[in-house]
């Protein structure tokens, strides 16, 4: 499977990705460059799919890739993912804004749907 590597090593790129997600899931709403509002998405749906199975290996899992997050956690499997229950994917959507000015990134807004 390929990915972005968004100019990042290893960890640093996990750790982005993951304070990310925790902001997507606690505000619902965030602001990124569309770049790594495609890479948070995966992250995201990994995360959905995981409060709908429900299972102790799924929080496990959950709470590996977040940081120890009780709280994100807790919202993903308590809200998030009986919302979406009859939902196959498809969770996020991104609503495109303008060039940033600084080095001309298109900006976005990710969004839970």
């Amino acid at each position: 499977m390929a990915y972005r590597k968004l100019g990042r090593d290893n960890k640093h790129r996990r750790s982005m990705l993951a304070t990310l997600t925790k902001q997507l899931i606690i505000n619902e709403k965030i602001e990124t460059t569309e770049t790594r509002a495609k890479e948070v998405r995966k992250c995201f749906d990994k995360m959905v799919t995981y409060g709908k199975s429900g299972s102790l290996v799924s929080r496990r899992l959950a709470l590996a890739f977040l940081h120890n997050d009780n709280e994100c956690v807790k919202k993903v499997f308590n809200e998030l993912a009986p919302r979406y229950k009859d939902r196959n994917g498809g969770y996020t959507r991104i609503i495109k804004l303008k060039e940033r000015k600084g080095d001309n990134s298109l900006m976005v807004i990710l969004e839970l749907v």
